[in-house]
């Protein structure tokens, strides 16, 4: 089986970084304590440059639920419009209604807005009410990929739903796993599930080159994290991970 990786870069440092490491696709993302967000202008045209491999952008203008106001869904759509004249190749998106479905028309407005751009259905599809009714609409709308954790907080968690709908699927999506996959499990993940796509971060702190620190000063607020450590993708974590698949089949 020809198994592929898809990087969740918070930076365009981290997106080469993926490269590096034998990546097949990056999805650029801000804010990844939140979920994602969508990236910067500058990221998102730093990143293509820099990249050969594929390159996709989340449109998710907030952290939260994906439930859009008619303001976020005009941001989302002028965001699309800028991400397809960069030159990426792909958007990752997802949106529901108040009753936990996919929101169909909303969702068809973002699509013929991406052009000739594949469209990836992210984690949304974790908080929908009927997660099979909804792999449908999404195949029925056109979409190339799901990503999904199978509706638990981590992929091998989810494994076995992930394998339903990995069946469900039957060649018409690709269904991505992600949340929590790393160089240790993903070989077990891909022998329960059947998945031939694999998403994850692969982020290791790497120090601030700082040599003055303040302690005890948070820019986030409510949120803390270490001021002084930059969370990169490590390409060495992507060539394990493709190690241990290929290992499947050796």
């Amino acid at each position: 089986m020809d198994y592929r990786i898809e990087n969740c870069a918070s930076s365009a440092t981290s997106a080469l970084r993926a490269q590096q490491g034998g990546a097949y696709r990056v999805e650029l993302c801000a804010a990844l304590p939140e979920g994602g967000t969508t990236p910067s202008y500058g990221e998102i045209c730093t990143a293509r440059r820099l990249l050969d491999i594929k390159l996709n952008v989340i449109i998710r203008p907030r952290g939260g639920d994906f439930l859009y106001t008619p303001i976020e869904q005009e941001i989302m759509l002028h965001d699309i419009e800028q991400a397809r004249r960069i030159g990426v190749d792909g958007v990752v998106i997802g949106c529901l209604t108040p009753e936990g479905e996919v929101d169909r028309p909303l969702m068809a407005r973002l699509i013929e807005a991406a052009g000739g751009m594949s469209v990836t259905f992210h984690r949304a599809i974790d908080m929908c009410r009927d997660r099979e009714a909804a792999l449908e609409t999404i195949i029925d709308l056109g979409c190339s990929h799901v990503l999904t954790s199978g509706g638990h907080n981590t992929a091998l968690e989810g494994a076995d739903e992930l394998a339903r709908m990995v069946r469900q699927a039957a060649g018409r999506i690709v269904i991505m796993p992600g949340s929590g996959v790393n160089p240790t499990n993903i070989a077990q993940l891909a022998e329960r599930t059947g998945a031939s796509e694999f998403h994850f971060s692969a982020r290791r702190p790497t120090p601030s080159g700082m040599l003055y620190r303040h302690a005890g000063v948070s820019m986030g607020g409510t949120v803390t994290i270490d001021e002084y450590s930059l969370l990169e993708t490590d390409p060495e974590l992507i060539r394990s991970a493709l190690s241990a698949l290929k290992q499947l089949h050796s």
